[in-house]
C-alpha cells in the first residue's frame, strides 16, 4: 500500500503538485484564520495608527496652529511647511545639532551590531559542534545572563571604564580615560555588545544547532578545519538568524538613550538624546520634536525592510520540518 502511494506521489506531474498545494495551503489557511480575529486585528490597527499619524501631520505644520489647533484640522484649514524639519536638523540640544547626533548615532549603532554578531557567532558555533568538558552547563549559564537587569551593570561599567581595572597597583585593563570621540564611541560600543551577547548567543545557537550534521561531517571528512566550516558553511546557511538578531539589535541601539547617555561623552551623543532636547524647556515646540522623530526613523526603516526576507526567515526557523 505504501509502495503503491509512493508510485502515485512520484507520478504526479508539475500541475498537479501545484494543484495540491494550493488545496493544501487553502485548507491550512482556513483553519487558521477567522473572519473576527481579522476583523478585529484591522481595528486594532486603525486605532494604533491614529496618534502615529497625526504625529506626522504636527511635524509638517506651522508650530503656531500646533500651539492653538488641533492636528485634525489640517483637513478643514491645510497649512505645511518643511520649517520644522530644516529647524529641526540645525536646531537640538545643548551640546550638539540632531544632524551631528544623526551622524553619532550611526557610528554607535553599526560598530555595536556588528561585534555581539561576530563573537556571539563564534560562541553559539562552538556551543553546537565543538565537543568540550562543561559545554552544556557554561552554555546554560551565558543563557541565564539574559535575566541580569542591565541597570545593575551600569554602575560597575561606569567604575572600570573610567579607572581601568586593577589587582594591587598593577592595571589589567586601563580605563579609557582619554577625552577622544573614538573612546567615547569605544564605551558604548563595548557596553552594548556585552549586554547583547548572552541574548545573540542563546538565538544564533539554536539555529547553528539544527544544521543538518550530515554537512559539517563531509566537510570534516574533506579536510575542513573549525574555521573553514564556520566561514563556508555555518555563516552562509546562519544568515537568516544573524540578519534576524541583527534587525534587533540595530533597533535596539539605535533607540537607546540610557546606556549612550550613561557612557558616551557630550559631543558623542546619539538622536534619541537630542530628540529629548528638541521639545524646550517646557515642551512648548514639540512641534519639532514630531519632525525629528521622523527624521531619526529612517534609518530603523530601511534596515528594516532590507533585511525582512531574512527576518522572515530567520523567525520561522525550526518550525517546520523537511
Amino acid at each position: 500500500m505504501t509502495t503503491t502511494e509512493a508510485v502515485v506521489r512520484d507520478t504526479r506531474t508539475k500541475r498537479q503538485v501545484a494543484r495540491d498545494t494550493r488545496r493544501t495551503e487553502a485548507i491550512a489557511h482556513k483553519k487558521l484564520t477567522s473572519k473576527g480575529a481579522t476583523i478585529a486585528a484591522v481595528i486594532i490597527a486603525f486605532f494604533w495608527t491614529i496618534p502615529t499619524f497625526g504625529l506626522f501631520v504636527t511635524s509638517f505644520r506651522p508650530g503656531a496652529d500646533t500651539q492653538s489647533t488641533g492636528w485634525w484640522t489640517v483637513f478643514v484649514d491645510p497649512k505645511f511647511t518643511l520649517d520644522n524639519y530644516f529647524e529641526a536638523l540645525t536646531a537640538g540640544g545643548t551640546s550638539t545639532t540632531l544632524s551631528v547626533a544623526f551622524v553619532n548615532s550611526l557610528a554607535i549603532t553599526i560598530p555595536a551590531t556588528f561585534l555581539p554578531i561576530a563573537l556571539a557567532s563564534l560562541a553559539a558555533y562552538a556551543f553546537a559542534w565543538i565537543d568540550f568538558k562543561g559545554r552544556n552547563l557554561l552554555f546554560v549559564f551565558v543563557f541565564a545572563l539574559q535575566i541580569v537587569p542591565l541597570q545593575m551593570s551600569l554602575v560597575p561599567l561606569l567604575s572600570l571604564f573610567s579607572n581601568g581595572l586593577t589587582i594591587g597597583d598593577v592595571p589589567v585593563f586601563p580605563g579609557f580615560t582619554l577625552g577622544d570621540m573614538e573612546y567615547s564611541f569605544a564605551r558604548v560600543w563595548i557596553a552594548h555588545a556585552i549586554f547583547a551577547l548572552p541574548l545573540a548567543t542563546f538565538m544564533l545557537h539554536n539555529f547553528i544547532a539544527e544544521i543538518p550534521g550530515d554537512v559539517i561531517e563531509a566537510a570534516r571528512v574533506d579536510g575542513a578545519g573549525h574555521g573553514q566550516v564556520f566561514f563556508r558553511i555555518i555563516l552562509p546557511l546562519a544568515m537568516p538568524a544573524i540578519a534576524s538578531f541583527g534587525i534587533f539589535q540595530f533597533l535596539w541601539v539605535w533607540n537607546d538613550l540610557l546606556v549612550a547617555t550613561i557612557f558616551a561623552s557630550p559631543g558623542a551623543l546619539p538622536i534619541t538624546q537630542a530628540l529629548n532636547s528638541l521639545s524646550g524647556t517646557w515642551g512648548n515646540r514639540w512641534f519639532l520634536q514630531s519632525a525629528g522623530t521622523f527624521i531619526s526613523i529612517i534609518v530603523p526603516l530601511i534596515v528594516f525592510f532590507a533585511l525582512q526576507r531574512f527576518f522572515v526567515r530567520g523567525l520561522l526557523a525550526g518550525a517546520t520540518k523537511g
